[in-house]
C-alpha cells in the first residue's frame, strides 16, 4: 500500500508542467498561481483532518515552503529556456541525486551491502533514463522547435531549483514532523516565498488564478509524499514520486507539441523504459 500511495506524486507531479505549459503565463505567474492552489489544498486538509500544529511545525513548515518557492520558480525557468520535455529530466535527474544520497547517506536508510548494491543501480537507472529522455541530436540539421533557448541560463536556473527543492524535503525529514500539521505552515511559506518573486514584476490575471489548478495536484502529490517517506524513507519515495518524468516528457512532446526526430524519440522511449526498471527496483527493494 505504501507503495501505491508512493506513486501518486508521479502521477500528479508529473502533470503539473503539462497544465501549467498549456495554460501559459511567466514563470512567476505560474509560481503564484501554484502556492495560492497549493494553500487552498492545505486548508481544505486542515479543516478535514485537524492536526495538531505546533510552534516547530510552523517554523519548519515555513522554512520548508520558502526553499520549495525558490525549487519551483527556478524549475519553470528553466523549463521556459530548455522546454518541457528537456528541462524536466534534466531537473528530475539532479534532484534525484541530491535527495537518494541524503537519504542514504544523511538518514542512514540503507541498510547493508545489498540496499546500497540495489539503490545505486536503481539511482544510476533512473539518473540515466532521465539524461536520455533530455538527450537531443546533435548531428540533426533540422532544428527542432523545443531547441535550448538558452543552456546556460537554463541550466544555472535548475542547479538553483535543485538547492532549493533537496532543501525542501531534507529539512522536512530531518525532522520527522507529522505530514498532516506540517502543510499548512508550508503552503504559508510557499505563498510567501511566491510572493516575493512576484512582487511588482508581474500582473496579476487569468494565468495565476488557472495556475492554482497546478496548486491542487502539487498538494495532492506532496501529502502522499510526505506519508510514505515516514514509512519508506526519503531516497525511495522521492525518486518513486520523480517517475514522473514519463508523463511529462511523453506529454510535453504529445500535448505540448514540442517536436523531436527519429533518433531522439528512440532516446525517449529507452529514457523512459529505464525510469520504470529503475522504480521497479526501488519497489522490489523495499519489498
Amino acid at each position: 500500500m505504501n507503495i501505491l500511495i508512493a506513486l501518486i506524486p508521479m502521477f500528479a507531479w508529473g502533470s503539473i508542467g503539462l497544465v501549467s505549459g498549456k495554460i501559459g503565463g511567466s514563470a512567476n505567474q505560474q509560481t503564484l498561481g501554484m502556492t495560492i492552489g497549493a494553500l487552498i489544498f492545505s486548508l481544505g486538509v486542515y479543516f478535514v483532518v485537524q492536526p495538531a500544529i505546533t510552534g516547530q511545525m510552523i517554523l519548519i513548515g515555513i522554512l520548508s515552503g520558502l526553499f520549495w518557492s525558490v525549487g519551483q520558480n527556478q524549475q519553470f525557468h528553466g523549463m521556459k529556456y530548455l522546454g518541457v520535455s528537456v528541462g524536466l529530466p534534466v531537473s528530475t535527474g539532479m534532484q534525484l541525486i541530491v535527495n537518494t544520497i541524503a537519504g542514504a547517506v544523511f538518514f542512514h536508510e540503507w541498510h547493508g551491502s545489498r540496499d546500497c548494491f540495489l539503490g545505486f543501480i536503481a539511482l544510476a537507472l533512473l539518473v540515466l533514463g532521465a539524461y536520455l529522455t533530455a538527450r537531443q541530436d546533435d548531428e540533426s540539421s533540422v532544428k527542432t522547435t523545443n531547441s535550448m533557448l538558452d543552456f546556460n541560463k537554463g541550466f544555472r536556473a535548475l542547479i538553483a531549483s535543485t538547492v532549493g527543492y533537496g532543501a525542501y524535503t531534507i529539512i522536512i525529514n530531518a525532522f520527522g514532523l507529522d505530514p498532516m500539521g506540517i502543510i499548512l505552515p508550508q503552503s504559508i511559506g510557499m505563498l510567501i516565498g511566491a510572493s516575493f518573486f512576484a512582487f511588482k514584476k508581474i500582473k496579476v490575471d487569468r494565468y495565476v488564478w488557472f495556475n492554482m489548478s497546478c496548486g491542487l495536484l502539487w498538494g495532492l502529490g506532496n501529502i502522499c509524499m510526505l506519508l510514505t517517506m515516514r514509512q519508506i524513507g526519503l531516497a525511495i519515495s522521492f525518486s518513486l514520486s520523480q517517475m514522473g518524468i514519463i508523463i511529462s516528457t511523453l506529454g510535453g512532446i504529445f500535448i505540448l507539441g514540442e517536436s523531436k526526430t527519429k533518433k531522439e524519440m528512440r532516446y525517449v522511449f529507452f529514457g523512459c523504459l529505464l525510469v520504470i526498471v529503475g522504480g521497479i527496483l526501488l519497489g522490489y527493494m523495499k519489498a
